[in-house]
């Protein structure tokens, strides 16, 4: 069993006065990472699945006195899919101003629906974790440095959502079943997604244009929306862990583009298959916009388990001169130059005459891993 980065920060945050919220995506292993909590808790405890009717039933619009009868002598109490529980920031925040004792911990795979209900009442009384499918580093619990590069280029094909690791050999079906399981089904149903065949052509677009930059306008020509629905339904992507943006680097020097973005999906096997091509990278023709997705979003993992947070953009000018990807964190900015194949890359005079004391650093397969894990 692969142990999760985010469980060492979890434990360690455990019984401080705040809830735990832990958010991602359906099919990440939210369920899997709070049994782990409850197996490892040396207190009583009790799981409590909001997909259950009378489980929403029970912990919906009650007293502290009911919610208190209801957990008994329970110290740890986990409540898995809460954000199916309309009032459930109230009823955390009782559970957690009336019982000091006890720790909650909830999950929910949308933050547009659980941030919504729970970030007025539970001001000031909670923690907040973001689980992702696994990252490269995680797979280093179970293979070698050397197998975890062996692998790369199929995990940047399939993805690393946990039943594609575990069952390898059913890879393909799994995956296409959790994209049209949960981008499409549960997407439409829980955020109330009327126009599905909207929703499908702004996802397939996305997918078609990762590694490059993108127009909301054109967005909304290609989909036959307007903009402002363009913009609800990536913002509705974003906040269920399909997506992520990076927005341009800019400190107003003329040749720089400005308001500029570039969309990426948290996991490229997904992306893959919204397009519908899980070819091989020899046989793909988008092989550098996919390898640069890749990348960035095991870096994004790696900042977000070790509870780092820099500000991330890309950097290009009017001239088409580009750096892939930049971090600002503390003060110092970092560039990075993500390429399949090249070993040698030129800076854009650009950019280094902008930006002397802004290392870049060429990330490619040969220098890859490190990169994601700490560099």
């Amino acid at each position: 069993m692969i142990r999760r980065t985010i469980q060492d920060a979890i434990e360690q945050s455990l019984f401080k006065g705040k809830a735990i919220i832990i958010y991602g995506a359906r099919q990440v292993g939210k369920t899997t990472l709070i049994m782990a909590l409850q197996q490892n808790a040396a207190v009583p405890s009790i799981y409590l699945n909001c997909d259950e009717p009378d489980i929403r039933r029970s912990l919906s619009d009650k007293t502290s006195t009911e919610l208190q009868m209801l957990m008994g002598n329970n110290r740890l109490v986990l409540i898995d899919e809460a954000q199916r529980v309309s009032t459930i920031g109230l009823t955390i925040k009782l559970l957690t101003d009336t019982a000091p004792n006890i720790q909650v911990i909830a999950t929910g795979s949308s933050a547009f629906e659980l941030s919504s209900k729970i970030e007025e009442p539970l001001t000031g009384r909670k923690r907040e974790f973001r689980l992702y499918p696994f990252s490269l580093t995680e797979l280093g619990q179970i293979y070698s440095p050397l197998e975890v590069r062996r692998i790369v280029e199929r995990c940047m094909i399939f993805g690393l959502y946990p039943e594609i690791i575990n069952a390898p050999e059913a890879a393909e079906t799994a995956l296409r079943e959790l994209t049209r399981s949960y981008l499409y089904k549960d997407m439409l149903v829980l955020q109330q997604i009327r126009n599905s065949e909207a929703l499908e052509r702004l996802v397939q677009s996305i997918a078609l244009q990762v590694g490059n930059e993108v127009s909301y306008n054109e967005l909304a020509q290609q989909v036959g929306v307007d903009k402002k629905t363009i913009e609800s339904y990536l913002r509705v992507l974003e906040q269920s862990f399909i997506i992520f943006r990076l927005g341009s680097f800019s400190r107003n020097l003329r040749n720089e583009l400005k308001k500029s973005r570039k969309i990426y999906f948290v996991d490229t096997g997904m992306r893959n298959a919204v397009i519908n091509n899980l070819n091989p990278p020899d046989l793909r023709s988008d092989v550098g916009g996919l390898w640069e997705n890749f990348v960035i979003a095991e870096r994004m993992k790696r900042n977000h388990n070790q509870g780092l947070f820099p500000n991330a953009y890309f950097w290009r000018s009017h001239q088409k001169q580009e750096i892939d990807y930049l971090e600002e964190l503390n003060g110092g900015l970092s560039g990075y130059e993500i390429k399949w194949r090249e070993k040698k890359f030129r800076l854009p005079p650009e950019f280094s005459a902008a930006y002397p004391d802004c290392p870049v650093i060429l990330i490619n397969r040969e220098n890859m891993t490190e990169f994601v894990e700490g560099m």
